[in-house]
């Protein structure tokens, strides 16, 4: 049993930690009241608990979920934490607790539930999302670095980067999401996400810049213009995704096609 009395749970932001706090919660006898990162600056009423990440806390509980839980519900669990659901970890928490205390795989299929349906609603946003970006994601050559930047609602870098680490093997792969300031590296067949407060693509090279003139021509090209039709184009290519696609782009330098390629 879980006391009254709450505490607010300062974590690293990363699922580990999360589970480490769940853990800690149990220990402690109290149930969270919010969580919050190391790095948020939000002040809170409730007393403060400051977690590290205890990898071998985590995996207990991480087992165990899986275990009372069902691998099922383990796997939504791990890809919710990546969505963008507001109160997500109280969420996930109110979740976790309602298998530790007896119901179980139960827990998973019940959708009448309010909190299983808005997460089940987040995590149908998030592979959208993801589905999406698989296809908008555009790359850039700098320095012989294929460069990418998405500015997506969720953290989608875990689901995407290693797609495209096998789509492009043997390349040098730099993907940033800036809104959750951190980047994807690939590199001799190891990737790893990293945070990074600021970063900034080089200027395209001239052979660049006459591969986004080929494409800009192309897409306009293939264009009938009696049958444009901007909502439908909307609808298969959303226009928060165009300001960092190259068709969409416009270099500072605007040069002429090339007769051919460098």
């Amino acid at each position: 049993m879980l006391s009254l009395e709450q505490v607010c749970y300062r974590y690293d932001g990363e699922f580990m930690g999360f589970l480490t706090c769940v853990f800690e919660s149990y220990v402690h006898k109290e149930p969270p009241a919010a969580f919050l990162t190391f790095g948020d600056p939000s002040a809170t009423l409730w007393p403060e608990r400051e977690v590290e990440t205890d990898e071998p806390r985590a995996m207990r509980v991480y087992k165990a979920l899986g275990e009372k839980g069902g691998a099922l519900l383990r796997h939504r669990l791990e890809r919710a934490f990546l969505t963008c659901l507001p109160d997500r970890e109280l969420i996930l928490y109110g979740l976790i607790r309602r298998v530790f205390d007896g119901e179980g795989k139960r827990v998973v299929s019940d959708l009448s539930d309010p909190a299983m349906a808005r997460v089940t609603l987040a995590l149908q946003k998030l592979f959208t999302e993801e589905d999406h970006l698989r296809g908008f994601v555009r790359f850039s050559e700098v320095d012989g670095m294929l460069v990418g930047e998405i500015e997506p609602k969720n953290r989608v870098l875990p689901l995407i980067g290693p797609h495209f680490a096998a789509r492009f093997n043997g390349e040098k792969i730099a993907l940033y999401d800036c809104t959750h300031k951190e980047a994807f590296f690939y590199e001799g067949l190891q990737w790893r996400i990293l945070p990074v407060e600021e970063f900034r693509i080089g200027a395209p090279g001239e052979e660049e810049r006459a591969w986004r003139g080929l494409w800009r021509r192309f897409y306009k090209t293939i264009a009938i213009e009696g049958r444009e039709n901007p909502k439908c184009q909307a609808t298969h290519m959303p226009k928060r995704y165009r300001h960092v696609m190259t068709e969409f782009m416009e270099d500072e330098i605007s040069d002429p096609l090339p007769a051919k390629l460098p």
